[in-house]
């Protein structure tokens, strides 16, 4: 792997940790701000929480220069048999400056720790998120389409 360096300024007032009871205000800015949640999704606070008393993991980026601002999220979630990573982003007046990088390395490293394969879905038109990826080890799994039902309650039985 080949991991882009960050600003060395940059570094000092990044930080990362996993998430608190409390953070969902910040979290809902960022995934606002780069599209990464919308309320159909079924996001909420509850949802993350039970996540991970299922075996999920969340990672906060927040600049400790900008009042412990949330620039970052990885998001890992566990099926029983893989962790699958989403909600994967930083707020785009960050973007740049190689954060993505250091997210991901950390979020692999708990992947790694947690000794689970990993998987992750990312629209083939976000080039520069494909190539993160890729660059990272994550392989194309082929022409697969996903198909979701998000509101249970049109189910017919």
């Amino acid at each position: 792997m080949s991991w882009k360096q960050t600003k060395p300024d940059t570094m000092q007032a990044v930080k990362l940790r996993t998430y608190r009871t409390g953070d969902y205000p910040g979290i809902t800015a960022l995934w606002t701000a780069t599209d990464l949640g919308r309320p159909e999704r079924g996001d909420d606070e509850a949802t993350i929480e039970r996540t991970l008393a299922m075996g999920g993991e969340m990672l906060i980026m927040y600049d400790a220069d900008n009042n412990d601002k949330i620039i970052g999220t990885s998001w890992l979630t566990f099926d029983g048999r893989r962790l699958l990573l989403h909600h994967f982003g930083i707020l785009p007046e960050y973007q740049g400056r190689g954060l993505s990088h250091l997210l991901l390395k950390e979020t692999l490293r708990i992947v790694r720790e947690k000794g689970y394969q990993v998987k992750l879905e990312v629209h083939s038109a976000n080039k520069i998120a494909v190539k993160l990826y890729r660059e990272a080890g994550f392989e194309y799994l082929g022409d697969y389409d996903v198909y979701i039902i998000r509101d249970i309650q049109s189910i017919e039985i």
